[in-house]
């Protein structure tokens, strides 16, 4: 069955953008999955296809408006997860692209100016994710980031199983470093374990990487809440 993908937007030709290409590009082309695009704009009632206005209360800049957005998600809705992109929402993780790509697809709305008339949202008990603590032009280049998390772990996407097990996020730790031909770099060596062919060796080596480079950079999430193995390491 196709994966499917809907985004509402107003300016629907940024896409496909990068996710036509690659391995993303060719799971498009064949039918692993599908990207249906709908211009919020078709959706105005007005000559001039005004989508939004200014903000009740006062203030900077224009609020999409809540009749607009609510009928073009209409137009599309079918029960598949429904994600308003904003920077005030929780933040994406490999948990959410999991979920997703479990699922029959999702709908993208991707907001604009100063962002979307709260009562759409609630309403359409959609979900706000952010894709990180910054603010873009709009949500389309965080939809693009959240359509490539999630068509990668669509089913023969990727070439090798495995890849999606092992890299970062995906057991609540940062994934350990790669390393390829030469052996020898500018001086500098691969580490003789990777080089040893004793498979157990590099299994353990590369768990010890995972959980040293998760402690250093990233110490929320060396919680036993979100990395099991330290409540395991801690209780022996």
């Amino acid at each position: 069955m196709t994966w499917r993908a809907s985004v509402l937007t107003l300016f629907p030709a940024m896409f496909p953008g990068p996710l036509g290409q690659s391995l993303a590009g060719r799971a498009l082309q064949t039918g692993v999955w599908s990207l249906e695009l709908t211009d919020i704009r078709d959706f105005a009632s007005d000559r001039h296809r005004t989508v939004d206005d200014t903000p009740f209360g006062g203030g900077a800049g224009m609020v999409l408006r809540p009749d607009i957005v609510d009928a073009a998600v209409q137009a599309v809705a079918d029960g598949r997860p429904l994600v308003c992109l904003t920077p005030r929402g929780q933040r994406l993780t490999q948990a959410d692209a999991q979920r997703f790509a479990a699922g029959p697809g999702v709908i993208l709305l991707c907001g604009r100016y100063e962002g979307v008339d709260q009562r759409v949202i609630e309403a359409r008990a959609m979900d706000e994710i952010s894709i990180g603590d910054y603010v873009l032009s709009g949500g389309e280049l965080a939809a693009l980031v959240l359509l490539d998390s999630v068509v990668r772990l669509l089913p023969g996407v990727m070439g090798a199983a495995e890849s999606a097990v092992d890299e970062s996020f995906s057991a609540g730790l940062l994934e350990y470093p790669h390393y390829t031909r030469p052996a020898e770099w500018q001086g500098r060596r691969v580490p003789d374990v990777l080089l040893s062919g004793h498979h157990r060796a590099v299994t353990a080596w590369r768990q010890a990487e995972s959980e040293r480079i998760t402690r250093e950079r990233r110490p929320d999430l060396s919680t036993p809440a979100a990395a099991p193995w330290q409540s395991e390491r801690t209780s022996s």
